[in-house]
């Protein structure tokens, strides 16, 4: 019963983050271009990693997390508004890097697909189209 309450609280989470974040946060140093992944809350309910993917730069990306870092605190307490708890969570963000992970597995599968094709024989070889050309 406790882990389907903190799956519940993990959704609700994630959700009413992104909101707080896109509409709240107005730091120049936060990326437009962020998405909260995931959120995982501990089971006393006191601490919860938030899971950022940015798009960007590398330098982008820390300076996103710098920044949301630095603005946990206010993140916090405008979630707590909109989610009632008994102890709103001390927030922990942290890069993910799975989006990137899979446009580079998704680019290396292209190209061994584009490689295994120029590797095949060509179907008209050995027909008297070869000899003519000879």
């Amino acid at each position: 019963m406790v882990k389907n309450r903190i799956v519940r609280l993990n959704s609700l989470l994630k959700e009413v983050i992104s909101e707080v974040i896109r509409r709240d946060v107005r730091n120049p140093h936060v990326n437009q271009l962020i998405t909260v992944t995931q959120v995982e809350i501990t089971k006393d309910l006191h601490h919860a990693k938030v899971s950022i993917s940015v798009i960007g730069t590398p330098q982008e990306k820390e300076e996103t997390i710098k920044a949301l870092q630095s603005a946990a605190g206010f993140i916090a307490i405008q979630s707590s508004r909109k989610v009632v708890m008994r102890y709103f969570p001390e927030l922990t963000f942290k890069l993910d890097c799975s989006v990137d992970q899979q446009f580079k597995i998704d680019s290396l599968l292209t190209e061994i697909h584009n490689e295994q094709k120029s590797r095949q024989v060509p179907p008209s070889f050995g027909t008297d189209a070869d000899a003519a050309s000879e």
